[in-house]
């Protein structure tokens, strides 16, 4: 379910998928296909391995690109469930032949 929300979303981003719900800034962005669809891959990730252990892996990931990298833009873009979703958001049959925890090719 997509919803609206400019509190939700974090300041720098334009969405965010906290299961089940996916939260985008503003109204308009709804007709954005490729932005539903990464945050659809996020949710099919989050599925995938059951939502807490995403969300631990992802702040883990997070945190050893941040003290590799020293920025935070840098750190999030090579998160490997981000890289899946920027790589794949454009392609929106993606979701229905993508093969279960392919997000580790992209470690």
């Amino acid at each position: 379910m997509v919803l609206i929300s400019k509190y939700i979303v974090p300041r720098g981003y334009v969405g965010i998928t906290i299961f089940p719900f996916i939260f985008l800034k503003y109204y308009y962005l709804k007709t954005n296909a490729f932005l539903v669809n990464h945050e659809r891959i996020h949710l099919r990730q989050q599925i995938e391995l059951l939502v807490i252990p995403f969300y631990l892996f992802y702040s883990i990931e997070f945190l050893i690109r941040l003290i590799k990298f020293k920025n935070w833009r840098c750190a999030y873009e090579n998160i490997s469930f981000e890289k899946e979703a920027y790589l794949n958001e454009k392609d929106l049959d993606y979701i229905k032949s993508r093969p279960f925890f392919s997000f580790i090719k992209y470690l």
